[in-house]
């Protein structure tokens, strides 16, 4: 495992499981589910795992690093296992408490959602148990999804006099279309991972016994391809859902032309046609 990257300055940047153990609620690790795979939990059991400002803060703190860490080139975000749950929600008590004026300063971006979604590297949800209200929307900011078939998803905000708040009412049309979408928001309704997966919510609901096989085999083989790749391709496919068609195929063009000045393009058409695997170098 690497201590961390370079930085410009001539330091060193944190890695992913050095910043992780300073964390109270935030787990890492990389290689256990495959070589150049990150796992990054969720550890707050005594409320399943319910967001709180410090959790959000140490998820922020752990994805920075995921972005410098050359040795992770994938991330599963999972909850713990003793937590019996993704993320049950935010911290009720919490919100009750904040003002105004205390609320928007919370909801000020970049939170940890835009932080998910922004991450360069690509991030598999493993959705081991519910995942209410913001952990429905840390889940969508993620670029796949695998769910326990025993877990339930969906936004309750509404029976709280709220709304969606992270993302929800956004990234959820996205996923599953309006009619669904306000199906779920404005009845508060939850729904079990197979009709999740059956709405396009979730890629598909998983047997626990084999959760993590689907989750580590799809995250080796994203791992084992370039770095540079895996980056613009992660780019090229979130930006159709902000761009027009014609502004996004030249957005995909660009992207594309972008990778005939690598090392690894070089690498992966070498290694085609002289029937062998590719040494990525990520460059």
């Amino acid at each position: 495992m690497r201590d961390g990257g370079e930085r410009a300055d001539g330091g060193k940047e944190a890695s992913v499981v050095a910043v992780a153990a300073d964390c109270e609620h935030v787990e890492a690790e990389v290689g256990a589910r495959g070589e150049g795979v990150a796992t990054v939990a969720i550890d707050r059991p005594d409320a399943r795992n319910a967001m709180n400002a410090a959790v959000r803060r140490e998820l922020k703190a752990v994805f920075a690093a995921v972005a410098d860490d050359d040795a992770v080139r994938v991330v599963v975000l999972t909850g713990s296992e003793e937590a019996r749950a993704f993320v049950a929600g935010a911290d009720v008590t919490e919100l009750r408490d904040r003002s105004l004026v205390e609320q928007r300063e919370a909801s000020e971006r970049p939170r940890v959602y835009e932080t998910v979604a922004d991450c360069p590297k690509p991030v598999i949800a493993r959705i081991n148990g519910h995942a209410l209200g913001g952990g429905c929307e840390l889940a969508q900011a993620c670029d796949v999804r695998f769910a326990r078939d025993d877990a339930k998803l969906g936004q309750p905000e509404i029976n709280l006099g709220l709304v969606p708040g992270g993302g929800g009412t956004q990234r959820l049309v996205r996923l599953v279309g309006p009619g669904q979408a306000m199906r779920l928001v404005l009845s508060g309704e939850l729904i079990d991972a197979t009709e999740a997966a059956e709405i396009g919510l979730v890629e598909a609901a998983v047997p626990a016994d084999a959760l993590d096989d689907r989750v580590n085999d799809l995250a080796q083989k994203m791992a084992d391809k370039s770095p540079v790749a895996l980056r613009r391709a992660k780019e090229a496919v979130r930006a159709a859902s902000r761009l027009d068609l014609e502004a996004g195929l030249d957005y995909e063009r660009e992207l594309f032309v972008g990778l005939f000045a690598t090392e690894d393009k070089d690498e992966g058409i070498d290694a085609f046609l002289e029937d062998r695997e590719p040494v990525w170098r990520g460059r």
